[in-house]
């Protein structure tokens, strides 16, 4: 069977999240129903990451095996019209043939991600449901020096979900980094995975750092409890998006065992 690599777009706010649930509509439920409608086929498909409820994509990667042969080109226009057509806020991005080795969740090198909060004290109108608001002034630099004590490969205990089930809270993190542009501070994440609400944790305690309620010695010192309780406030979906994934250029067989369904990511 052919398969196919897709990059997709989405808007999270009114899904369950990535994974296909019974409690809503989520993303790759509304992919697998374009698919359906498209080509008569009942298929699943396998994404790079599972993002939460609220959490939105830039390029989420997908992969779907197809019994028929379609150019890439006709494929994503064409479930990009049935998404249309079901009022999904899902778009197909990109489009290619791919070897039956690719993985869009096993082959993945590096995840990459953002997190947008917006510092003012006037509340969102255009931005709302895109970003974290935050009415109090935030000192970025304090945040991005905290973010450095993160950075490396760490037993993260402190900043994952109690439902978290991946098999080990150590990961290894190579990128936390802290911008500012006038009223908007962007924080990037990126690493091979991620545990789950990794990401948001960060954010929720950086924010501490940037309010001047926590120094960058708090931090370190909540990563070294390795306990949840230690952990700031979880940042609130809608100001995350999982941006990009890196893959080999030539993808060979791997072996996924002992891997477990978190370990993908889900942030």
């Amino acid at each position: 069977m052919p398969r196919y690599r897709m990059t997709v777009e989405y808007d999270g706010t009114s899904y369950v999240g990535w994974q296909r649930q019974e409690n809503g509509p989520s993303v790759q439920g509304a992919i697998e129903a374009a698919v359906l409608s498209l080509t008569g086929e009942t298929v699943s498909i396998r994404g790079a990451g599972r993002t939460d409820s609220g959490v939105h994509a830039l390029g989420q990667v997908i992969h779907a095996d197809l019994s028929k042969e379609w150019s890439p080109f006709k494929l994503q226009n064409a479930l990009n019209a049935h998404l249309r057509l079901a009022g999904q806020q899902v778009a197909i991005i990109e489009t290619e043939t791919a070897s039956e080795h690719f993985d869009a969740r096993f082959s993945a090198l590096r995840r990459h991600y953002l997190y947008r909060i917006i510092s003012r004290r006037a509340p969102l109108a255009l931005e709302a449901g895109r970003a974290w608001w935050v009415a109090k002034a935030l000192d970025h630099e304090v945040m991005h020096e905290a973010a450095q004590a993160l950075v490396g490969r760490h037993d993260f205990s402190t900043f994952r979900s109690a439902h978290c089930q991946a098999n080990s809270p150590v990961r290894t993190l190579d990128r936390l980094d802290v911008t500012r542009s006038g009223e908007l501070i962007e924080i990037r994440a990126s690493a091979q995975s991620f545990l789950h609400n990794q990401i948001r944790s960060f954010a929720g305690t950086l924010k501490l750092a940037g309010e001047g309620k926590w120094t960058v010695d708090d931090v370190k010192a909540a990563l070294e409890a390795r306990d949840r309780k230690a952990c700031g406030p979880v940042a609130p979906p809608e100001g995350l998006y999982f941006m990009r994934v890196d893959y080999p250029a030539v993808i060979t067989p791997r072996r996924v065992d002992n891997v477990t369904e978190d370990d993908g990511d889900l942030s």
